[in-house]
């Protein structure tokens, strides 16, 4: 089966999730995991999350969405899918580069869990100290 439409690809990463989203010209069908969108993420404060960029750039519903997702959690693989759903609209019109820019849609979230470090129970937890 030829996709014969233009397809717009990018990579979208948060924690220890990524998302690998597809950007198609349709009617706004948002498929993650081969399963609809509502379905995969049962939050409704998820799915405004990852709907933002569409928001941000007037392009609701003007796009067909098809997303892979591995790793992390629903928290962090909304976000990974939030970053490549905005990689991807960058990459299919580069005029609207400003208002993702604007919506800190295009910077990835650096933020990871702590290591823990040997000799501790966790990352800063300490063992409980004695004095005597």
């Amino acid at each position: 089966m030829a996709h014969t439409a233009v397809e717009f690809a990018a990579t979208g990463r948060r924690k220890t999730a990524t998302a690998h989203v597809r950007l198609a010209a349709g009617a706004g069908q948002v498929l993650v995991n081969h399963r609809p969108y509502a379905q995969y993420f049962p939050v409704e404060t998820l799915r405004m999350y990852i709907e933002q960029p569409l928001k941000a750039t007037n392009t609701v519903g003007k796009f067909d969405i098809i997303a892979s997702i591995t790793g992390g959690g629903p928290n962090g693989q909304a976000g990974a899918m939030r970053h490549g759903i905005a990689r991807a609209l960058l990459i299919a019109d580069a005029a609207l580069r400003e208002a993702l820019k604007k919506g800190g849609f295009l910077t990835r979230d650096s933020r990871m869990k702590e290591r823990k470090k040997y000799g501790q129970p966790g990352a800063r937890k300490r063992f409980q100290f004695s004095k005597r």
